[in-house]
C-alpha cells in the first residue's frame, strides 16, 4: 500500500506510511492528507528565493498563437526534472488558451482596477441595484475579472476544478522547492 500511495503522490516513504497509519489504510484519505500537508509546506516555501528555472515556448497548432513563459525554481536540478518541465509547458499552453494579461492580481495596475470597478458599479446601478448591494456585486465581478485576466487565478484548462495557482502549489509540494511564474509573453498573429 505504501508503494502504491508513493507512486500516486510522489511523497516520501515515511510520509506515505504515516498517512496510511493515520487514515487506517484508506488510500484516498491518505492522498487527501498528503495533499493538505503539501499545500501547507508550499506556503512555507513561498518566501524562498527562486532564481533558477526555465523559459519555455509554446506555439499553438496553426502557428497563429505563441507564448513564452519564465518559470523559476530554487535549483537547476529541479529545473531539469521532467515534472518541472511539464509544468512549464502546461502553463505556456494555459497562456495560449486563456490569454491572461497579468501573472497575479497584484500585477493589475491600480488605475486599470479602478476603471474596471467604476464600469462594474455603473452596470450594477443601471440594473437598479441599491448602493450597498451594488458594492457586493462589484466585489464578485472583480473576482471574475481577476479569474479572467490573471494567470494564477484562472481555472486550469485541463481541470477547471483547480486554478493555476493550485497547480503550482501542488508542484511545490511534490518537488520540495519554491516555484514562481515570473512572467509571460503572448503573441497573437496580427495583434
Amino acid at each position: 500500500m505504501v508503494s502504491e500511495l508513493r507512486s500516486r503522490t510522489g511523497a516520501g516513504i515515511m510520509e506515505c506510511k504515516k498517512a496510511l497509519t493515520e487514515t487506517n489504510g484508506n488510500i484516498d484519505e491518505a492522498i487527501q492528507k498528503l495533499r493538505e500537508q503539501g499545500l501547507k509546506a508550499s506556503e512555507l516555501k513561498g518566501s524562498r528565493v527562486a532564481d533558477e528555472g526555465l523559459i519555455v515556448s509554446y506555439i499553438h497548432p496553426g502557428s497563429r498563437v505563441g507564448t513564452l513563459v519564465e518559470l523559476n525554481c530554487e535549483t537547476d536540478f529541479v529545473a531539469r526534472t521532467e515534472q518541472f518541465q511539464e509544468l512549464a509547458k502546461e502553463i505556456a499552453m494555459q497562456v495560449a488558451a486563456a490569454k491572461p494579461k497579468y501573472v497575479k492580481s497584484e500585477d493589475v495596475p491600480a488605475e486599470d482596477l479602478e476603471t474596471e470597478k467604476s464600469i462594474l458599479k455603473a452596470q450594477a446601478e443601471q440594473e437598479g441595484k441599491p448602493a450597498h448591494i451594488a458594492e457586493r456585486i462589484v466585489e464578485g465581478r472583480i473576482s471574475k475579472f481577476y479569474s479572467e485576466t490573471c494567470l494564477l487565478q484562472q481555472p486550469y484548462i485541463r481541470d477547471t476544478d483547480q486554478t493555476i495557482e493550485i497547480l503550482v502549489k501542488n508542484a511545490i509540494a511534490q518537488l520540495g522547492e519554491n516555484i514562481v511564474v515570473k512572467r509571460f509573453v503572448l503573441y497573437v498573429l496580427g495583434q
